[in-house]
């Protein structure tokens, strides 16, 4: 399938960002103060999370990417806001004092992570509040909205967003987190992997049974479409017209994290750059099958995808 013309696509991405920071090292032996290898440290790398992440995967695929979000006055909010710029992504970071941002620190060796230490909490309402004025300003002068929820709080008024962007006319792609779902009423699309779904749904016999309960729901939500992406099973969308299903495409599946930003930000950049759903479905599932064969949090670039 032929990629479309992204450059003139332009994308407001919304929701929680963090810092994944990598330690990389080699480990050879056991440490004496107790049973836990000793990892000895030779390089460290910063790379945009969460929401970051996904407004990067955008930038990435050609689109004009704007971002908000709110992060503290730290080291970690600064080391973000650095590399959202070298990524082309136009960052609106909101500073909370009394907000951590949230970094997602992993020590990695040999290719094998040996532990994921997380630093958060959450945020402060009236820095929100001031986030939401924004969003009615920009989101005018968008293609398509990404609300990404990673549950860290900083989409509070996501229902309030959602109501503003199709009010505009603006399609809203939501990557959802916990059981909550109304919270997402009037959404176009919904992207939850298996266990997010069962989280809502709960657990499902067979095809018909998942069928059955993913259209359900889309349909208690208002939705135009529910994507499902069911990793090595490649994903489903459901929709007023069924059902349609699009195989993995990995080569080799190195590391998984990640993936699912990677899913919805080509999804957005399509639908913005003129595609159908099922037809943008499908690029992004090639995406997907790209960015899994890297390590970490990683982006599947406009190069990447046309060579597939």
């Amino acid at each position: 399938m032929k990629i479309p013309d992204t450059s003139k696509a332009r994308l407001l991405i919304v929701g929680d960002v963090m810092l994944d920071r990598y330690w990389f090292g080699d480990v050879s032996r056991i440490s004496p103060e107790a049973p836990v290898p000793v990892a000895k440290i030779e390089r460290t790398e910063d790379r945009p999370g969460g929401a970051a992440n996904v407004a990067r995967n955008c930038a990435a695929l050609g689109a004009r990417t704007g971002l908000l979000s709110v992060v503290g006055a730290d080291e970690p909010g600064q080391a973000l806001a650095r590399l959202l710029s070298n990524s082309g992504v136009d960052a609106s970071l909101h500073e909370d004092a009394k907000l951590n941002t949230t970094v997602k620190l992993r020590v990695v060796a040999r290719q094998q992570q040996l532990i994921r230490i997380d630093f958060e909490n959450a945020p402060d309402h009236e820095v929100l509040r001031t986030k939401l004025a924004e969003f009615a300003q920009r989101v005018v002068d968008c293609d398509a909205v990404i609300l990404s929820d990673y549950g860290k709080g900083g989409l509070t008024h996501i229902t309030e967003m959602i109501r503003l962007a199709r009010a505009a006319g603006k399609p809203v792609l939501v990557d959802p987190k916990g059981d909550d779902y109304v919270r997402y009423v009037g959404a176009t699309v919904v992207t939850p992997n298996r266990a997010e779904l069962r989280e809502v749904v709960g657990r499902w016999r067979d095809e018909a049974e998942l069928t059955e309960k993913a259209q359900r729901l889309r349909r208690d939500l208002g939705l135009e479409a529910l994507l499902l992406t069911r990793s090595e099973e490649g994903m489903t969308l459901f929709s007023d017209a069924g059902e349609s299903h699009e195989s993995a495409r990995a080569r080799e599946v190195f590391d998984v994290s990640g993936a699912g930003d990677t899913v919805i930000a080509t999804l957005a950049v399509m639908l913005a750059s003129g595609l159908a759903l099922p037809e943008a479905m499908k690029i992004a599932n090639r995406a997907a099958g790209i960015v899994v064969g890297k390590l970490g949090t990683a982006v599947c670039s406009l190069e990447e995808l046309q060579a597939s």
